[in-house]
This record gives C-alpha cells, structure tokens and sequence, in this order.
C-alpha cells in the first residue's frame, strides 16, 4: 500500500477491504481528510471539519454491527466540539441509519456501475460510441496505461488547461471526487492517450471493494483541443484490460442530481431540499455539469444503478450551504 501513506490512512484501506460497499469509498484517502476513531470499534469515519459543521463522506467505514454505535459517537465527540454532523455520498444501504436517529435523509444523487463479465461494445446501442472511438484511433489516439511517475508535469499541463477552458472563475471541485497523487496513489491506475507521443488526456481509476469488487472511473481530463472520442477511447482501452485480468466490475461512481426519483425517498426527507435537488437537476449546470456527466455513463449501458443520499440534523440554514460549497470548493 505504499510508505507514504500514514497509520490512520493504511488503517482505511484496511476497513475499506473488509467493510465498505460504497464503490467511491477510496474517496476517503484524499489528502486534507480527518479521520475519527473509536478505541472500542473497530472501524473509521472520514470528515472534514469548515465552520460550524463536520461533514462526513460516505457513511462508517465498519462492520454492519458497528457502524450504527460509530456514528453515534462521532456525533457526541461532534456537539462536544460544538460542531453538527453533515454526512455526503451515503450510500443507499446506510442511509437507514441516519434516518432511524433522526437526521434529515434526501438523496442526492446516483451511483453507476458497469458488469464486465458479458460487456462488449457490440450491437446497435454502441454504434455512436464505436464510431467515436474508432475515429479518435484514425486520428492517431493511442491509449495507454502509465505510472505517474515521469508524467506528473504533463498531467499538470493538463488540469490548467482544462480548468482554464471552464471559465476564469472556475474551481477544481474537491472532497467528492479523486485525485491524481498523494500517498494513495500506488494503488490507483493511471490511463493516458497520446497524441503524436504528447499526453493530451487521462482518466485515473480508483480501487472498489466490497460485493461488486472493480474499480472506479474516478478523474479525467482532457486538453480542450483534443480530438472528439478521446476520453471514450482511453475507457474502452481500460475495459479491454480489466476484463482481460477479469475484473468484475467498472464504476462509474456518483453524480450529483440524477436518477432522483421519489420511490428513493426515505420518511425524513426534507421536502424542500427535494424540491432544490430537482430545481438543480435542470436548472444547476452552473454549479455542477451533472448531465454531461450522466450523458457519458450512460452510453456504456450501465446495469447497477443505485442512489445517494445526504443527511444533516436540523433545518437547512446558509452556514451549512456556505460549508457544503466550501468543502467541495465551489466558492
């Protein structure tokens, strides 16, 4: 797992292979993460502490037994900070559990999520996606999978570039999505395209443990001129590997404001928020380019679907919004 990684990081991985079904739990070892443990449970809850909030992703990272017990304590050690508990990217199976303590629990979002065992790019469905990938290859596209090492300044080149073309006032998003580097980066994969032996994109694959094992299609980037098809073609070379070394599964991973549907919805939903997360579905890509997200998972046929959600106690007020955008930097 690598020497850089710390006691408390080297002890998520552990929990993650033992307990964790959410297919982004890795997503807990990004740097600038705390970690909060419990002497007498074995487990670990991964937070971020801005403002008046701690807010947590994905939910305990512990057995079924213990996770309800774990959170409880977390939410004491919580108040007696004077902090409340704001938990992101909880998965379907445990957001049960904040509802049974009377947290407020919408779903967020969905998760998405690719079988590989019968995948193939045949038939009339992948017609538009075989043509794409088949025109990045005519153009000289050649995906490839690499170290980091020796193409940390080429990938760097490829971040600017690509969040200039967002617009100047445009922020890399953080906490809910992956990283390239840190003390986790051993046990990631890295795939790059080359165009005429220049890197020109990238998609970084994150481990996935649990009932469907894989990995997640986690960051991509992309130079803005480069050719149409190139971040499909890198996908499709990654796929080609993994089924080939027989992974059993590819995760596309979460998106924000998709597949909301009220047969999700749980008792202590809060209506209002609801009614936001819809408005946002068609109104926010100002704020989170969720259906071009949802536009490229959906054309590799996803067959696992599952939904998100967020928890917090109380109302909804403008210090937890403020927190919320603060910890996923988008202000």
């Amino acid at each position: 797992m690598g020497s850089l990684l710390t006691n408390d990081q080297q002890y998520v991985v552990e929990m993650l292979q033992e307990h964790s079904e959410n297919p982004s739990g890795f997503l807990a070892l990004n740097d600038g993460n705390l970690y909060f443990r419990d002497p007498e449970i074995d487990g670990i809850i991964c937070y971020r502490s801005v403002g008046r909030y701690w807010i947590q992703f994905g939910g305990p990272i512990a057995g079924a037994e213990d996770r309800g017990e774990l959170f409880d304590r977390f939410r004491r050690s919580a108040r007696r900070a004077n902090r409340r508990v704001v938990a992101v990217q909880i998965p379907s199976g445990d957001a049960g559990l904040y509802a049974e303590r009377g947290l407020r629990v919408n779903q967020l979002g969905m998760s998405y999520a690719v079988e590989l065992a019968d995948f193939s790019l045949r038939g009339k469905k992948f017609v538009k996606l075989r043509n794409k990938i088949s025109r990045a290859g005519r153009l000289g596209v050649e995906p490839v999978e690499v170290g980091l090492d020796g193409h940390e300044a080429e990938l760097g080149e490829i971040d600017r570039a690509w969040l200039r073309s967002k617009g100047r006032f445009t922020k890399e998003i953080e906490f809910m999505i992956g990283e390239v580097g840190g003390a986790a980066q051993s046990m990631r994969r890295l795939f790059l395209a080359r165009l005429d032996g220049r890197p020109i994109a990238y998609i970084s694959f994150s481990p996935v443990y649990g009932e469907r094992p894989g990995w997640l299609h986690d960051l991509s980037r992309r130079l803005p001129d480069s050719p149409p098809g190139v971040m499909e073609a890198i996908n499709s070379g990654a796929i080609e590997k993994f089924r080939a070394e027989g992974v059993p599964w590819l995760h596309f991973g979460f998106t924000p404001f998709t597949g909301l549907d009220p047969e999700h919805g749980l008792p202590t939903a809060n209506p209002r928020v609801d009614r936001l997360f819809r408005l946002l579905a068609t109104k926010g890509s100002f704020l989170y380019p969720a259906q071009s997200q949802l536009e490229y998972k959906m054309k590799w046929n996803p067959n696992h679907l599952v939904p998100d959600y967020i928890a917090f106690e109380g109302r909804v007020s403008p210090s937890m919004v403020f927190s919320l955008a603060t910890v996923a930097n988008l202000i």
